[in-house]
C-alpha cells in the first residue's frame, strides 16, 4: 500500500500529531463531561428518539437473522442477506453524500426514517399473511439498505448542526453509546419476544419504534440550511470529496483502517446464529444474550470515549482498539464454552467501539463543514457497506470449512492488517 500519510501540496496543511492552538485541560471523568452534548435541545430530541428506534432496529436484526437460519439452515444464506443489505450502501453512498451536502439534512432524515418504518411493517405483514420466503427477506434487506445509504451520512453530518463543533466529539461518542445501549436492550428483548410470541412481533415493534425518531426530528428547531452550491456539478462535488479523502494524511488511513476491519473482523456477526445454535447449543435466548454481550462491551467503550473529553493521545486509543478487536474475534471462533464466549464478546465489543468511535471522532474533527456529508458518506460506505461483503466471505468459508473457520478467517485477516499498520505506519499512534 502507498504511504497514506504523504502530505500533498494541494491539501491544507494538517499534521498527524498537530498540537491544538490552545492547550486543553486534562481529561476528567465527570457526568457533565460525559453527557455534555445533551445540553442542546435538538440533540436531546434526536438522542432519545433515535434510542427508541434503534432498540426496535436491533430487535429486527436479531429476529431476521434467526428467521433466515431457521428457514434455510444455511450459513451462506445468512451472509447473502447481510450482503443484500450492504450492496445499496456501496452503490449509493457517494451520491448520498452529495445529496446530504446540498439539501436540509433533517428533511432527508424524515424521508429515510419513514421509508425504513414502512419496510418493517411490510416484513411483518408478509409473515402474518403466511407468504414469507427467505428471498423476500433478502429483497427487503436490499430496500432497507438503500434507505440507510442516504440516512447514514446525513445523520452523521447532522450532528454538528445540532451541537456545534465544541461538543462534536462528545456527541459522536454519545451516538455510539446510544447505538450500543440499544444493542444491549434490543437483542435481549428480541430473544424474549422470539421465545414468547414469535418473530413477526419483533418486526411490528420495530416499525412502531420509528415513530419516536420521526417525532423528534419533527419537533426540532433548526437554523435555515445553507447547502453546497447547487450550480456545481454533482459529479464534480463527488470527485472533490473523494480527492480530499485520498490526499489527506489523516483521513485516508483512518478510513482504510475501518474498511479492512469491517470487511473481515466484523464478519463473525453474521455467523452468530450458527455459532449459538450449532457450536454452543445456546438456543434463542442464548443467541440474544450473545448479541447483548457485544453491545455491553461496545457501550462501555463508547462511554469511555465520551468521558475522555479533550484527551490528546487518541491515536494510542485507536491503535489499542484496532489490535484488541480482531484478537477477540479470533478467540470467539476458537471458544467452545458459552460463558467464556459471552465474556470474549464483551471485550470484542469494547475493542470494536474503541476503534471506531475514535476513528469517527478524528475524521469528523478534521474535515471542513462543506465536505462533511461527502466525507462521511465514504466513511459510512466502508463502515456499513463492507460488513456485508465480509459477511458473505465469512458465510462462504463457514459453508465449506465450518462455522468456527468462517469467524476465524476474518479475525486473522484483520489482525494481520492491524499489525501491518502498527509496524509500517507508526504515525497513526501519534494522531491527536
Amino acid at each position: 500500500m502507498d504511504d497514506p500519510v504523504h502530505q500533498p501540496t494541494n491539501v491544507p496543511s494538517t499534521t498527524l500529531a498537530a498540537s491544538p492552538a490552545v492547550e486543553q485541560p486534562a481529561a476528567r471523568f465527570t457526568l457533565s463531561r460525559t453527557f455534555a452534548a445533551l445540553r442542546h435541545r435538538n440533540y436531546r430530541l434526536f438522542f432519545f428518539g433515535q434510542l427508541v428506534s434503534l432498540v426496535g432496529t436491533w430487535m429486527q436484526n436479531v429476529a431476521q437473522a434467526w428467521l433466515v437460519y431457521v428457514l434455510t439452515g444455511s450459513p451462506f444464506k445468512l451472509g447473502v442477506v447481510s450482503f443484500c443489505a450492504g450492496v445499496p450502501v456501496l452503490a449509493f453512498s457517494l451520491w448520498a453524500g452529495v445529496v446530504a451536502d446540498r439539501v436540509p439534512k433533517r428533511r432527508l432524515l424524515l424521508l429515510t426514517q419513514t421509508a425504513m418504518m414502512t419496510l418493517a411493517f411490510l416484513l411483518a405483514a408478509d409473515m402474518f399473511l403466511g407468504t414469507l420466503q427467505w428471498w423476500h427477506i433478502a429483497l427487503l434487506a436490499f430496500l432497507l439498505g438503500t434507505a440507510n445509504a442516504f440516512d447514514a451520512p446525513a445523520r452523521q453530518a447532522f450532528v454538528v448542526e445540532m451541537v456545534g463543533r465544541r461538543e462534536l466529539m462528545n456527541a459522536i461518542a454519545l451516538n455510539s453509546a446510544m447505538f450500543n445501549a440499544a444493542r444491549i436492550i434490543g437483542p435481549a428483548l428480541a430473544g424474549v419476544t422470539l421465545a414468547a410470541i414469535g418473530t413477526r412481533w419483533c418486526f411490528v415493534l420495530n416499525g412502531v419504534s420509528f415513530l419516536a425518531v420521526i417525532a423528534g426530528l419533527a419537533l426540532m428547531d433548526v437554523r435555515p440550511y445553507v447547502g453546497a452550491a447547487a450550480t456545481e456539478s454533482p459529479f464534480r462535488q463527488m470527485r472533490d470529496g473523494i480527492s480530499y479523502i485520498w490526499h489527506h494524511p489523516t483521513v485516508r488511513p483512518l478510513i482504510t483502517l475501518v474498511a479492512v476491519s469491517n470487511m473481515f473482523a466484523l464478519g463473525y456477526m453474521a455467523l452468530l446464529p450458527a455459532l449459538a445454535q450449532d457450536i454452543l447449543h445456546a438456543g434463542t435466548v442464548g443467541y440474544g444474550l450473545m448479541s447483548t454481550a457485544i453491545g455491553m462491551g461496545a457501550l462501555a467503550g463508547a462511554l469511555v470515549i465520551a468521558s475522555l473529553g479533550n484527551y490528546q493521545h487518541k491515536g494510542l486509543v485507536l491503535t489499542a482498539g484496532n489490535l484488541l478487536f480482531p484478537t477477540m474475534v479470533l478467540a470467539v471462533a476458537l471458544s467452545r464454552s458459552y460463558h467464556l464466549t459471552l465474556g470474549l464478546l464483551v471485550v470484542a465489543g469494547l475493542g470494536f467501539m474503541t476503534q471506531n468511535a475514535t476513528a469517527n471522532t478524528l475524521v469528523q474533527t478534521t474535515v471542513p463543514d462543506g465536505l462533511r456529508g461527502r466525507v462521511m458518506s465514504v466513511y459510512m460506505m466502508v463502515f456499513l457497506g463492507f460488513f456485508p461483503i465480509g459477511s458473505l466471505i465469512a458465510g462462504s468459508v463457514a459453508e465449506k470449512f465450518g462455522v468456527p473457520a468462517g469467524a476465524a478467517f476474518g479475525g486473522v485477516m484483520a489482525l494481520l492488517y492491524s499489525l501491518y499498520l502498527f509496524w509500517r505506519i507508526p504515525q497513526i499512534r501519534a494522531l491527536r
